[in-house]
């Protein structure tokens, strides 16, 4: 499987997931942005114009992927550079976007695996997967895959409990996909009772030998080439090199040992270890005794220019080092880049070969019991030739006898089914009863609830009717307040016109008395006028104390049934009694001091005081009045 091979199928991914409808099309401007974010990752140039001039033609929709794909070739995959960019940021776009539409979990439960490990069992998968579209997994390559989970966890890998899964007549013919697959291991049934570092630490493992390409990791001690001291480095060992880092985190690389088919591992055996140093002569090993540092199961890496001593921890991981160090010389050798592309080519072929062997048995078996059949069906007819006439008045007799007990006991049989079909008629006709019963009983308490709801609305259709009553019983006393005040500037302007026309002389008296007769009967207009405004004021007053009267009448309404909606929201259970509708009229409580009807009684009241103090000054601004008028008629009369 080469790049392209595995580029496309992380790009089919991100392709479908654009397809909303499945209908194989995406449009043209969603292949733009999926074009310009693929030459981003993949590091190549992005020609904007190249989609529209390519589908020039095509404007009556959107694009299929058998139209995207020569677009996808020309001018994007045969651009690809191997080694430019990193494989696993195209994962990672193509991954975000099928992840979107198609992988939803529940992320409240504890078995559901991490976006992250998510990613590399995607990644997984795809590099495993059939090359075939849609994108399938064979049963093998799955039990293959959970093994090696299972092993990176040093757990035992049960099949038990897949068997039933892979028994499926679908999973056996088409293979499984990836989201069925991730379902899987989200129902925890290979990831029971571990903890999730423990998967996370496993999946990356795998993830990293399979997709990574890593033949081994691993703490090793190594020998400096200028000043010969060991120091334990982390190394990653892959077909085309060896690297070494400070710590496992591989942060600082601290040399890249290149593999070729010029390279060779050979052992230092502890048992022959001489006095002295160990030197290289004629590719023969003197083996000397450990460094003062008492450094044991060695191995030597040689290549064309260096020889690489190191130190693993015990004979088991020196063998191993050994062995996968080997193996990927042989891979660079053979000319192949990945140990287990190769190994699924071969898992692959061993497959193929084991379903031609099953396919020929199976026609070998078959022609066999071909002969078989006809060479027993002749037999047959030569003993039955044989023996017609010496045995079939016993046959007559024989199949009379047998056709009897048949019936005998084909009679009984069904006498037998007639009493299980009774019995099994009257449990139905019970459970169909208590069944309807149930049915009845959700039918009125569905009816009670939508009652409920009816009333409910109705009572906040009532709050809110009398809450714009209110409101419009407000404005209006806002004006008829208005109204006033002007009512009573106009009659301080009067008082005090009044008063000048009083002070003047003796000689325009006269005319200031008609004057005074002409204001006094404008006052008492404007006195009447203020009356009917108070009266006015007084009635609106009324009018506001009904509607918050209604309004705290509505509130107590909502509260009530509130509270019965919550009760019968409360499920029935079987043989449960319905509580007395008097009970819910107990749990009616005091409005506090914070219900708003109290606020509007008590504002209420304010303004009330605040009228009856402008009353008592209108009252005295009157006498004050009366008294002028009277001081005034006295003077007239003392006139001689």
């Amino acid at each position: 499987m080469d790049l392209r091979s595995e580029l496309l199928k992380s790009i089919w991914y991100g392709f479908t997931a654009l397809d909303l409808e499945k209908s194989g099309k995406v449009s043209k401007s969603q292949l733009k942005v999926l074009s310009h974010n693929l030459c981003t990752v993949l590091s190549i140039p992005h020609d904007p114009v190249a989609l529209e001039e390519h589908f020039r033609d095509d404007d009556d929709g959107p694009v299929s992927s058998q139209g995207y794909m020569p677009y996808l070739n020309k001018y994007i995959l045969d651009k690809v550079v191997e080694g430019s960019f990193n494989k696993e940021n195209v994962d990672e776009l193509c991954w975000t976007l099928t992840a979107k539409k198609n992988y939803q979990t529940d992320k409240n439960s504890s078995t559901v695996l991490p976006e992250k490990d998510a990613f590399r069992l995607w990644c997984l998968f795809n590099f495993l997967s059939e090359d075939k579209y849609p994108l399938v997994m064979v049963p093998d390559e799955v039990e293959y895959l959970l093994k090696k989970v299972c092993m990176a966890m040093s757990i035992e890998f049960n099949c038990v409990e897949l068997e039933d899964f892979f028994s499926q007549d679908s999973v056996q013919q088409s293979g499984i996909t990836v989201w069925v697959f991730l379902q899987m291991m989200n129902t925890g049934k290979l990831t029971k009772g571990i903890d999730k570092s423990i998967v996370s630490m496993a999946i990356e493992e795998v993830y990293r030998e399979i997709v990574g390409d890593v033949l081994k990791e691993g703490y090793l001690w190594k020998k400096g080439q200028l000043r010969r001291n060991w120091k334990e480095r982390w190394f990653t060992l892959r077909p085309s090199n060896l690297s070494y880092y400070t710590g496992e985190d591989r942060k600082e690389c601290q040399g890249n040992i290149a593999l070729d088919g010029n390279c060779c591992v050979e052992e230092v055996d502890d048992d022959q270890i001489l006095f002295g140093r160990s030197k290289w002569i004629k590719n023969v090993l003197f083996p000397v005794l450990p460094d003062r540092d008492g450094k044991r199961c060695m191995f030597c890496l040689k290549t064309l220019s260096k020889t690489y001593e190191m130190s693993a921890s015990d004979t088991k991981q020196r063998q191993e080092w050994t062995t996968a160090i080997q193996t990927a010389i042989r891979l660079h050798v053979e000319g192949k880049t990945s140990l287990h592309k190769d190994l699924k080519l071969k898992r692959r072929e061993q497959r193929e070969q084991r379903e031609k062997r099953r396919q020929a048995k199976e026609e070998e078996l078959q022609r066999l019991r071909a002969l078989q059949e006809e060479r027993e069906r002749k037999l047959a007819e030569l003993e039955l030739l044989k023996e017609a006439q010496k045995q079939a008045q016993a046959l007559l007799e024989q199949d009379e006898q047998r056709r009897r007990q048949q019936h005998e006991q084909l009679q009984q049989a069904l006498e037998v089914q007639l009493r299980e079909a009774e019995e099994a008629r009257v449990s139905m006709q019970a459970e169909m009863a208590l069944k309807e019963e149930e049915a009845e009983r959700q039918r009125k308490r569905i009816q009670e609830l939508e009652e409920m709801q009816k009333r409910l609305e109705e009572a906040l259709q009532q709050e809110i009717k009398a809450r714009l009553d209110e409101e419009a019983f407000r404005y209006a006393q806002a004006g008829l307040l208005a109204e006033e005040e002007e009512k009573m500037k106009a009659l301080m302007s009067l008082q005090e016109e009044q008063e000048e026309y009083i002070l003047k002389t003796q000689r325009e008296k006269q005319e200031l008395k008609q004057e005074m007769e002409a204001k006094s009967r404008a006052l008492d207009e404007a006195q009447r006028q203020l009356e009917e405004v108070r009266a006015n004021r007084h009635r609106v007053d009324q009018d506001v104390v009904a509607a918050q009267r209604k309004l705290r009448q509505a509130s107590t309404n909502v509260k009530h049934w509130n509270v019965q909606m919550n009760r019968l929201m409360r499920p029935i259970g079987p043989g449960e009694k319905r509580p007395s509708l008097g009970s819910s009229f107990s749990s009616f409580q005091i409005p506090t001091q914070r219900d708003p009807g109290l606020r509007l009684r008590r504002r209420s009241g304010s303004e009330d005081q605040d009228e009856e103090s402008k009353e008592n000054v209108e009252n005295r601004a009157g006498c004050d009045l009366e008294k002028r008028h009277s001081h005034a008629s006295n003077g007239d009369m003392d006139i001689p």
